[in-house]
């Protein structure tokens, strides 16, 4: 793939995924939900429809085999995601940070820049992110409140920004339908997966509006520049069916 596709767009947190994947109904404690997370509920429904978004937009593309086979776990990508998303707003929250429409858009704005083009940063979201075109904004959100903790809280490497998202983690209490795998609060992240962001702890990063995910603090949540890319395992992510419950 094409070096400035690769590093124009990673995949946040793009790349968090984890354990055994099976979409069914819930737990008994919660039917109907993929995890509770601070007593909010991320529906099996909720949770489909975002990788169903995303096939969409697969199958519209010229690359649509090659995408769809390569995004074998993307049920699982988008779990991870859901939830980093509510652990990094309390960390952000716990530390007084906050983020304005506006510096989304501006954030968008030069990402779109980067890529040559609304167009372009589209097919580099969906090819390298897995990212419908409605779910880029929340990315670039996910992207600018990273940076601004890392900024807040003197964050350079990943390694520094953890423990704030680790108590937040914990303080969230997050419980994961036993079906779809167990939460590691103190990893921030599915047990059993290795995100991509986690092994590249040591990495210095300058956070920077509209940079890749993964540069942030070195930033958080986002894969790494070298694409730990769209995810690789080729195994049917039961995650993409319809829920039964």
């Amino acid at each position: 793939m094409h070096r400035r596709r690769r590093t124009a767009l990673s995949v946040s947190v793009v790349l968090l995924a984890a354990g055994p994947f099976l979409a069914a109904c819930g737990s008994t404690a919660h039917p109907g939900a993929a995890a509770v997370v601070g007593g909010e509920r991320i529906e099996v429904s909720a949770l489909q429809a975002e990788v169903k978004d995303v096939r969409t937009a697969q199958q519209s593309s010229p690359q649509s085999a090659q995408l769809i086979k390569d995004s074998g776990q993307l049920g699982k990508v988008k779990l991870s995601n859901m939830i980093f998303d509510r652990v990094l707003a309390r960390a952000a929250d716990q530390n007084g940070v906050s983020v304005s429409p506006k510096e989304v858009q501006d954030a968008r704005a030069a990402m779109v820049q980067q890529a040559g083009g609304e167009d372009q940063l589209r097919e580099q979201a969906l090819t390298n992110g897995g990212l419908a075109p409605d779910q880029i904004d929340t990315y670039v959100r996910r992207q600018v409140v990273e940076q601004k903790l890392a900024a807040k809280i003197g964050a350079r490497t990943q390694q520094d920004l953890l423990p704030v998202l680790v108590k937040a983690s914990k303080d969230l209490h997050v419980d994961v339908n036993p079906r779809y795998g167990s939460w590691n609060a103190s990893q921030i992240q599915l047990a059993d997966y290795q995100a991509p962001w986690i092994a590249k702890t040591k990495q210095p990063a300058a956070p920077q509006p509209g940079t890749d995910q993964q540069d942030a603090p070195q930033d958080q949540q986002g894969a790494g520049q070298d694409q730990q890319g769209a995810p690789q395992d080729q195994q049917e992510d039961p995650g993409d069916s319809a829920a039964t419950g």
